[in-house]
C-alpha cells in the first residue's frame, strides 16, 4: 500500500499542470479581450494594444521595434506550453520551459516594475511550481517496469 504523500502526486501534479495551463490560457485571452475591456471585472489589458504597451513597460531595454515581436512570442509559447501541459506532452520539457518563460516574467516585472506586481500576480509562485512539476514528474513518469506486461503471441 502506497503512503499518503506518494498517493497524492498524480492528484497534485494534474492540479499543477491544469493550474499553469489555465493561468496563461487566461492572460492569453485578457490581452485578446475576451474577459472583456479593460477596467471591467480584473481585466488587465483588454487587448493587444494595452498588453504590448505592458510589454515595453517590462522590456524597457529592448528597441521599440522589438516589443511586438516579444509580445508576439510570449503569446505563442504561453499557448504552446498550456496545451503542453494540459495533454501531458514531453511534461517535463514543458513544465521546464514554462517556468523559464515565467521566470523571465518575473525577473522583467521585478526590474521593470519593483517586487510587488510580480509577488501579487504570484509570477514566482507559478514558475517555481513549474520547475518543481519538472522535477517531480521526471521522477514519477510511468516507466516500462510500472506498465502492465504486454503479452505477445508465441512465435
Amino acid at each position: 500500500m502506497e503512503n499518503t504523500e506518494t498517493s497524492l502526486i498524480p492528484a497534485a501534479l494534474l492540479a499543477t499542470r491544469v493550474a499553469l495551463a489555465a493561468s496563461f490560457l487566461s492572460a492569453v485571452a485578457d490581452r485578446f479581450g475576451l474577459w472583456g475591456e479593460v477596467g471591467t471585472g480584473s481585466v488587465a489589458w483588454g487587448n493587444f494594444e494595452n498588453f504590448l504597451a505592458y510589454t515595453g513597460l517590462l522590456l524597457w531595454f529592448l528597441p521599440a521595434s522589438l516589443v511586438a515581436i516579444a509580445g508576439w512570442v510570449a503569446t505563442v509559447l504561453e499557448v504552446v506550453i498550456a496545451i503542453g501541459l494540459l495533454v501531458g506532452f514531453r511534461l517535463t520539457t514543458v513544465a521546464c520551459c514554462s517556468g523559464a518563460l515565467l521566470l523571465s516574467f518575473a525577473i522583467s516585472m521585478t526590474l521593470a516594475t519593483g517586487f510587488e506586481a510580480a509577488l501579487s500576480y504570484s509570477v514566482w509562485t507559478a514558475a517555481s511550481a513549474s520547475f518543481l512539476l519538472a522535477a517531480v514528474s521526471a521522477n514519477h513518469a510511468p516507466s516500462a517496469s510500472t506498465q502492465a506486461p504486454i503479452d505477445h503471441p508465441a512465435s
